[in-house]
């Protein structure tokens, strides 16, 4: 299921004319029937205008496919933020971006875990690199449309309230930023953020390959089915 689906340039348009968050509000009561809470539409309202920012750039294709919220089938898994178009060999691509308000963490000794304020407390959770790249490993994994339609799936995570401070982006959690990007506060960082998806969206595709994620049929692959036999 995903709550919102568009293009670039609707998305854009969305972000304009209307408050993203109260729009993205009526597509999730009219997809789900559930309430949400005002500290979700309060994040939607934060890091969708910091995605608006991104996508204002003339090299990124105005029909580029774009999704928020779209829910992995039979997990409580949701990916943030999806946009995909083919790369410069005509490649499916499919950047999944996790979102986080995060302004500070620190760091454990625990493999892909950190703590941070969540709920009014210091919690610990896990490192949004990891995270992401989880959820980019349950689609490679189990969902047809990915594995059989050769769909490249590349995931990064955007924190852009977060100041590079060596905690978040420490050598401790190198395994998973390397699979996953990671993209701080700041001009600099935003650039990044918009390179990493001009590399990979270079031609639009008019929500094909979000209709493909989103119809998918879900089960193993035949290399994760292997795998899993020779165990």
């Amino acid at each position: 299921m995903i709550v919102y689906a568009a293009t670039k340039q609707q998305f854009l348009k969305d972000s304009d004319n209307d408050d993203i968050e109260e729009v993205i509000l009526r597509h999730f009561k009219e997809a789900t029937g559930k309430k949400v809470g005002a500290s979700e539409i309060k994040s939607w309202q934060g890091s969708l205008t910091y995605m608006a920012k991104v996508l204002r750039d003339d090299s990124l294709p105005s029909d580029a496919g774009l999704a928020i919220e779209l829910h992995i089938p039979q997990s409580s898994k949701r990916i943030d933020f999806l946009l995909t178009g083919r790369d410069e060999f005509q490649a499916k691509n499919a950047v999944l971006i996790e979102l986080k308000q995060w302004s500070k963490a620190t760091a454990t000794t625990k493999d892909a875990i950190v703590k941070t304020a969540l709920g009014g407390s210091q919690v610990e959770t896990i490192h949004p690199s990891y995270q992401v790249w989880s959820y980019a490993a349950l689609l490679e994994g189990f969902n047809e449309a990915v594995y059989d339609k050769s769909i490249e799936v590349r995931p990064c995570a955007y924190l852009h309230n977060y100041v590079s401070d060596g905690v978040i982006n420490s050598a401790h959690y190198e395994p998973y930023t390397s699979r996953a990007p990671l993209f701080l506060k700041g001009p600099a960082e935003l650039e990044k953020l918009r390179v990493f998806l001009k590399k990979h969206i270079v031609h639009g595709d008019n929500k094909e390959v979000l209709y493909e994620l989103s119809n998918g049929k879900i089960r193993p692959s035949k290399a994760l089915s292997e795998a899993l036999r020779r165990r």
